[in-house]
């Protein structure tokens, strides 16, 4: 049987934001399992990852299969995509498992700027997550502030603070994923609650890039720790 425990499941890993995570983490010999809705998209973003990060240990699966295979589940989809996403993979959650939320409601959701948020019931988009997953699934809030454009540039660090919100277990298990990736540190963000906060924060980032024309995009650092 696979050990799965080691193995990091990105959905969405299509995606410039998810496939920059699945270069960084095979860049450092983690395995990882690229998912989306088809899979043969996810077998095509292998292949990327493959051809840049020789030996890589990378697969492709359909959403489903690649969560029933992971320990660490990234969700890196667009806000309007969360829900479907979350449904469809339902059955392939179990207990003890972690989902990292690197979602942001973005008001594109609603044909709006991507400078601007949309209010949650909830409150944020890891919180929704959180009350859609099943009964012993811990969600982790963490990544939304990491350049996509930085992440795939693998020969440069991705100078960015990472604020990493949850459970404490399940967020000291993503904390140490952060340092993966060269110029990345994970700040304790406490308790998940602590997501909206976050998550308003990307909204910011974009305006700022636009505005200080950084097609690159800007990474933030929390100074006097």
């Amino acid at each position: 049987m696979t050990d799965n425990s080691q193995a990091i499941a990105i959905l969405g890993g299509t995606g410039d934001q998810g496939l920059g995570l699945a270069l960084r983490f095979c860049q450092k010999g983690r395995r990882v399992l690229i998912g989306s809705r088809k899979a043969e998209r996810a077998v095509e973003a292998a292949e990327q990852v493959r051809a840049k990060v020789p030996g890589a240990q990378v697969e492709g699966y359909g959403n489903e299969e690649a969560t029933a295979k992971a320990e660490i589940v990234i969700l890196s989809v667009p806000f309007e995509h969360t829900a479907g996403t979350l449904k469809a993979i339902k059955e392939s959650l179990r207990p003890g498992q972690i989902v990292v939320s690197m979602t942001v409601p973005l008001a594109t959701a609603i044909g709006d700027g991507a400078v601007r948020t949309v209010g949650i019931w909830q409150g944020s988009a890891a919180e929704l997550v959180a009350s859609l997953v099943p009964a012993g699934v811990e969600v982790v809030s963490a990544f939304q502030n990491v350049s996509s454009h930085r992440l795939q540039h693998l020969e440069e660090p991705v100078e960015c603070d990472v604020v990493v919100s949850g459970a404490k277990a399940a967020r000291e298990k993503i904390m140490a994923l952060c340092p993966l990736v060269e110029g990345l540190r994970a700040l304790d963000g406490g308790p998940l609650s602590n997501a909206r906060i976050v998550e308003s924060m990307t909204a910011l980032i974009i305006g700022l890039n636009v505005r200080h024309k950084c097609p690159e995009g800007l990474g933030i650092r929390f100074t006097g720790l």
